[in-house]
């Protein structure tokens, strides 16, 4: 928020967050995320495990610099490279509690990783105006609204398969499969109506999209551990 002030204060969608509405100073929004990350850091470190940390620090490093300060305004790509930090967490939560990583939060990773585009950029075409406002190179504004839905559609499809890689790889049961294959069905399906809507249905369909991908994600995380308790 403090290296974005200027941006966000052009879009409607982050107006009125605390530092471009004035209510927090970019000085004072710097100091505390400097502090917070730091602090976060040293306490993962001392408390839990080197592993977690170093996973922690680079994730905070990769959102902040990496995404941020370059991707974000330089490449249509920021969201797909950029949503390697967001798909992190589980790998650090698998570290913090095995103290190592192994192939099941990879897969974790992965399926945040491809489920990130497909995600944001139903967002982005409802927010289009905003980012062309902004100058920020998000993909329907760069490569327009049919090459974006080809992609929401093409990054469910790869989601779709990811989603049983625990399956397949032994990793979780038929409950979780069965489940995963419903949930990523219907997300399909939405991604497919919305490649197909016409002008005027389109921003409800990204919306609705948008909505169910967060209810899809957070189901899927629900029915992991869910399928190990019921085996």
């Amino acid at each position: 928020m403090w290296y974005d002030a200027d941006i966000d204060a052009i879009m409607q969608r982050t107006k009125d967050r605390p530092v471009p509405s004035g209510r927090v100073s970019k000085q004072a929004a710097l100091t505390f995320g400097l502090w917070v990350s730091g602090l976060s850091v040293m306490a993962m470190a001392v408390m839990i495990n080197y592993l977690s940390a170093a996973l922690l620090a680079f994730t905070i490093f990769f959102y902040v610099v990496v995404y941020t300060m370059f991707l974000k305004r330089s490449t249509a790509h920021n969201i797909v490279i950029g949503g390697a930090a967001g798909a992190l967490p589980p790998v650090i939560g698998w570290a913090a509690a095995a103290g190592s990583i192994g192939i099941e939060p990879l897969i974790y990773f992965a399926i945040i990783f491809f489920w990130t585009p497909p995600h944001f950029w139903a967002l982005a075409l409802i927010k289009n105006d905003d980012y062309k406002a902004a100058n920020v190179p998000m993909l329907p504004v760069t490569d327009g609204v049919q090459s974006t839905l080809v992609q929401i559609v093409a990054y469910a499809l790869i989601l779709f398969a990811v989603t049983l890689a625990p399956y397949a790889l032994g990793y979780s049961g038929l409950f979780y499969a069965a489940g995963a294959a419903v949930l990523s069905g219907l997300f399909v399906a939405l991604c497919v109506l919305l490649a197909m809507a016409g002008d005027a249905q389109r921003n409800r369909l990204a919306g609705m999209t948008f909505a169910y991908s967060i209810f899809y994600l957070f189901l899927l995380f629900v029915l992991l551990p869910a399928d190990k308790l019921m085996s």
